[in-house]
């Protein structure tokens, strides 16, 4: 009898930060479920205002940080994985000496390697989605258009950081992404790429949806330049002109915009339109919330690699309007589950076009929340699952 495969999932911080970590900490406890021996190896437990990813009791959890570079990777080898599942690591080393232990599976969830700030973004003169292949000239256009910050220091350090990032990558057995954005990402980059079905969520999704005389919208996310919060709040009063109730805006987030979009929310406040900040939620809290929520609204105007709120939403029946960048297309299937806005460039009126397409009426609601149930079938566990073994056994067998 073969024995199970043995895989080590691999991550920058053991704590939950964002998207990533809210699967990789899915990914552990569904291959854990499914009788695969499984450890968790992390440079920090940080940060440590976020809550740490929960692990089944008997799967080993290693950190770099308390042990030490050499320690973790000595007890890593110890355990004996036949393969490696990597996400972000910022330790250029520790990702060339993890290959060393076991063949690796890289699941690409972002722009790594293939661009100097990672946000593949041109803000001058406008803001518009970069399509570039990472190289020598993106140092040219770095400060004319508006690609990062303002240290030519910070430039040049990221710029090797990236060529770097991009040499290791070339080390995996084997590349996974969640959208066909990413899979071109990467084949413009010489690297070959598989799209599997990404799980957003694996507890089940109770359907209960309560009306309410306002059409309540959502806008879920870090609170920077690059997620669109500004775009969202001009183009909230075209939606308040023109839509059939009034409007409730819940921002949940928080990040270097917040102080000027609430000063700018401020503003807009009137009886046709309300808008509360929470800051940043837990993921359960943030559940609850789609309960009550008839329209995820993504403005992100940077081409979001894949964007999972989307997904997660649709599993409560939410549809979505948003920027037509990036990864959205992936689970946002224009008409169907939401409305998708011209992303090349973004604007505010396209934005609120998308909004009040999605709010027209109760029937037309009703159509895309139906939609949208049926889109998140796609992203579960009980699809990915499969797909993310077989590709770990291949690059075990390799």
């Amino acid at each position: 009898m073969t024995p199970p495969l043995r895989v080590a999932v691999t991550n920058w911080s053991a704590r939950r930060v964002g998207g990533i970590e809210d699967y990789v900490g899915a990914v552990i406890d569904a291959l854990h479920q499914a009788g695969t021996p499984v450890a968790f190896w992390h440079e920090v437990d940080q940060p440590s205002d976020r809550s740490r990813i929960e692990l089944p009791a008997n799967v080993p959890r290693i950190c770099a940080a308390d042990a030490g570079l050499d320690a973790a990777l000595e007890a890593l080898r110890e355990w004996r994985p036949n393969v490696i599942y990597a996400h972000g690591l910022f330790d250029l080393d520790a990702g060339r000496r993890l290959q060393q232990i076991a063949p690796s599976v890289l699941f690409l969830h972002t722009y790594t390697g293939t661009c100097i700030s990672g946000r593949k973004t041109l803000t001058r003169p406008g803001v518009v989605p970069c399509d570039r292949t990472f190289g020598w000239p993106c140092l040219a256009l770095y400060f004319p258009r508006g690609c990062g910050g303002r240290s030519p220091i910070t430039m040049w350090t990221e710029f090797r950081r990236q060529s770097s990032l991009l040499e290791v990558m070339h080390g995996y057995r084997q590349i996974l992404t969640h959208s066909e954005h990413m899979k071109s990402e990467m084949s413009k980059h010489g690297l070959r790429a598989d799209v599997v079905p990404y799980a957003v969520a694996v507890k089940p999704v109770a359907h209960e949806h309560r009306n309410s005389r306002r059409w309540r919208l959502l806008y879920a996310s870090r609170l920077d330049f690059l997620k669109g919060g500004g775009f969202l709040l001009d183009a909230l009063s075209r939606v308040t002109a023109r839509a059939s109730r009034p409007i409730s805006l819940t921002v949940a987030g928080d990040g270097p915009e917040r102080v000027l979009l609430e000063s700018r929310a401020r503003l807009l406040r009137n009886d046709m339109a309300q808008i509360a900040f929470t800051g940043w939620l837990s993921h359960e809290r943030i559940r609850q919330l789609l309960q009550e929520t008839d329209v995820l609204v993504v403005p992100s105007v940077w081409p979001e690699p894949f964007g999972s709120i989307g997904p997660l939403a649709a599993q409560h029946g939410v549809p979505a309007a948003a920027f037509d960048v990036g990864g959205i297309r992936s689970w946002l299937t224009d008409g169907v589950s939401g409305h998708l806005a011209p992303g090349n460039p973004p604007t505010a009126r396209g934005l609120a076009e998308a909004i009040l397409r999605c709010v027209a009426d109760s029937q037309q609601h009703a159509e895309l929340r139906r939609g949208a149930r049926e889109s998140a079938r796609r992203f579960t566990m009980a699809n990915h699952l499969p797909a993310l073994m077989a590709s770990l056994e291949r690059a075990a067998c390799q």
